[in-house]
């Protein structure tokens, strides 16, 4: 698969890689297996989407939240192997909604994660996945996301 060419074909850009947060890497690669640390709703470190869902914030607002989170992640992935080529499949997502109390559409936000991925790697795009809703984020972020890919 070309994912380069597939992000083309969709009318997307890979963002600037997000500033570190911690003391943390961005990518831990075990075996196969590419952890990717929590990705935020942020353009160049600065958070962009911002506040709970279901009380500022839409279900598609949280989408696109949760679309942001992802092409961050996919920069990252890019900066660490060099090429997303070498991505064979999605394992898992997880995604941590900043929710009011009275939320309970977390799937939905991150709908919008899914949606992308499997846009861009087809069916392989797919994979486990859960969806929690949280009282906080940091930098009051509405949608923060780890993934796991194996190469």
């Amino acid at each position: 698969m070309d994912v380069r060419h597939r992000l083309e074909e969709l009318n997307l850009k890979l963002p600037a890689i997000p500033p570190l947060g911690g003391i943390y890497k961005p990518v831990k690669q075990v075996g196969n297996m590419l952890y990717v640390s929590g990705q935020g709703a942020t353009v160049n470190g600065i958070p962009v989407i911002t506040g709970k869902l279901g009380a500022t914030r839409t279900i598609e607002e949280g989408q696109e939240a949760a679309r942001i989170c992802t092409m961050n992640c996919l920069s990252v992935l890019q900066a660490f192997l060099g090429n997303l080529d070498r991505i064979k499949s999605v394992v898992k997502i997880l995604g941590f909604v900043a929710s009011a109390d009275d939320f309970h559409y977390q799937p939905k936000v991150i709908d919008g994660a899914s949606r992308l991925l499997e846009q861009i790697f087809g069916e392989d795009g797919k994979g486990a996945r859960s969806a929690i809703g949280v009282n906080e984020l940091p930098g009051d972020i509405s949608v923060e996301i780890e993934f796991l890919f194996e190469v």
